[in-house]
């Protein structure tokens, strides 16, 4: 008979289930002790935290028996934090960092690679070699002097002058060079290439006398560039004898003269980023353009697909319309195919000297819109573009509320007297905003930060002269901020590009707390009706 165990709450467990639970645990707190100690010595401390509050929980939720309905929601809840929370906290944490493509590790991390950096100081010995490598994976190098002298090179052996076919040299080639040496064989050059990352890892020779691959054709006694001396806190250039000095502020191992070493390493500073991006003349000059672009786009999208949706929706609502079934699903095929080729075809669609609709208005009437030469119709062309990939969102969620809204209400409003436009104004409308509210609100949102289609349209052009940073007059905020964080020479600048992005969330948070308190009035105007 198999053991069994009872627990307070009376669920029985088999003795099978609790040791494959605490195998499971013992494997989880396996890895995160394993993994642990390597970001603490690279003190990636955002991740120890997360990594050691998820490993806790897990061992709680497990180990606690009041904690029992979370163990089946435990998996969801940490790819919770790694997805959703994480994300969030990093993109705060970062905005007071000086996180970019210049300052990306910690500073544990630049000291390793810069101590990785070699030279080959004044007077240095630099060979010739031909590598060779037994079955085994061992390898040895032939080496040539600048001035002919032979020598042979093991890893952990001091280097030996040598010459062909003597002991266990084997015999020359055509070009001088042995066949094997010992038991390994020659590498030809294709072989080299393939075994380069291996050689240019090993040390031949003994120190102080230690060669090391530099290139294809070059073998040299190379010795570290940089040296780190922790009581300076200071990188020591062995080559120019330069001191470069931790300057935490920056970031970077910075020498007297100013120069500094790279890459750097993350610091925090703050609220530079925020500093930065107020003082910035990119700021003061096309910001407040775009900002106010950004919300006429959005709202226009909304306004328009909203619109168009529910036009159809009441439309092919009425039952006396054959076939309604089946012109419903041909209308939503804009938002079945994948919005970028959508963008695409109408970007090909409005080419000027191409495309099918600007030829054809060239046939017909002999003009057509400069689609992405006028700053006007580049912005009325983004919002054609967008309704015709939101409308049908709209036109279901419109057809949906639609069925909700009693007859009788429309029943006694015709007994009243009324007509067509008052039962849509003060029926129809009132109650499906009441339902729609809250996606019409989401649907703003959304579009506050529509990337695709403002940069696969047009990139956010035509450009916007006289601007001390590159904008285009269909730059939305969140294009503009891809052009001043990543797209302006300089690299990519994650700090800076999470402030902004901290400020574009207070913006979409405080305009939509406002619509949120706007619906509340259509929900008191629908208790009226």
């Amino acid at each position: 008979m198999r053991r069994r165990t009872q627990t307070q709450q009376g669920f029985t467990y088999s003795l099978s289930a609790i040791l494959f639970r605490l195998f499971g645990l013992a494997v989880i707190d396996a890895f995160a002790l394993w993994i642990l100690p390597q970001m603490i010595h690279d003190r990636v401390w955002y991740l120890v935290v997360l990594l050691v509050v998820i490993t806790l929980g897990i061992n709680i939720i497990f180990l606690k028996e009041e904690y029992y309905p979370l163990r089946w929601m435990s998996p969801g809840l940490a790819l919770m934090i790694l997805m959703v929370v994480y994300p969030l906290v990093f993109t705060v944490y970062t905005a007071f960092t000086n996180y970019s493509d210049g300052h990306i590790l910690t500073k544990q991390q630049v000291i390793q690679v810069l101590s990785q950096r070699l030279y080959l100081p004044e007077g240095g010995e630099s060979y010739r070699w031909t590598a060779y490598r037994s079955e085994d994976g061992r390898y040895a190098l032939w080496l040539v002097a600048p001035d002919g002298r032979t020598f042979v090179a093991f890893p952990g052996e001091p280097i030996q002058p040598a010459d062909p076919g003597q002991g266990d040299i084997g015999p020359a080639d055509e070009q001088g060079t042995p066949t094997h040496i010992r038991d390994l064989r020659r590498l030809d050059r294709i072989q080299v290439i393939r075994y380069l990352p291996d050689l240019e890892k090993l040390e031949f020779g003994t120190p102080p006398h230690v060669l090391k691959i530099r290139s294809l054709d070059e073998a040299a006694a190379l010795q570290p560039r940089y040296v780190y001396d922790p009581q300076q806190d200071a990188i020591v250039d062995q080559q120019t004898g330069k001191v470069y000095r931790a300057d935490d502020r920056r970031g970077s191992f910075v020498a007297e003269d100013g120069e500094a070493l790279t890459p750097g390493y993350q610091v925090f500073i703050g609220a530079a980023n925020f500093q930065r991006l107020f003082r910035s003349p990119a700021l003061r000059g096309p910001f407040l353009k775009v900002f106010l672009w950004t919300i006429l786009f959005a709202a226009g999208t909304v306004l328009t697909t909203f619109a168009l949706g529910l036009f159809l929706a009441l439309v092919y609502n009425d039952p006396s319309i054959r076939g309604r079934k089946v012109i419903r699903s041909f209308l939503i095929v804009p938002y079945t195919v994948p919005s970028f080729i959508s963008i695409l075809v109408w970007r090909g669609l409005m080419n000027p000297h191409i495309g099918v609709i600007n030829t054809t208005l060239e046939k017909f009437i002999g003009w057509a819109p400069p689609w992405f030469s006028s700053p006007t119709w580049a912005k009325i062309g983004v919002l054609l573009v967008n309704l015709w990939l939101g409308y049908p969102y709209m036109m279901l969620i419109s057809t949906g509320a639609l069925q909700a809204i009693p007859e009788d209400l429309y029943e006694a409003a015709e007994i009243d007297g009324a007509g067509m436009w008052q039962k849509f104004w003060t029926i129809t409308l009132p109650l499906l905003l009441v339902s729609v509210g809250p996606l019409l609100i989401s649907s703003f949102a959304f579009n506050f930060n529509n990337w695709n289609v403002i940069y696969l349209f047009n990139r956010g052009g035509p450009p916007m002269p006289g601007t001390p940073t590159p904008v285009g007059h269909t730059d939305i905020l969140v294009t503009y901020t891809y052009r001043l964080a990543f797209a302006s020479g300089g690299g990519g600048d994650y700090g800076y590009a999470s402030a902004i992005t901290i400020i574009i969330f207070l913006i979409v948070a405080t305009i939509t707390y406002f619509q949120f308190r706007y619906t509340r009035m259509w929900e008191e105007i629908s208790e009226n009706v």
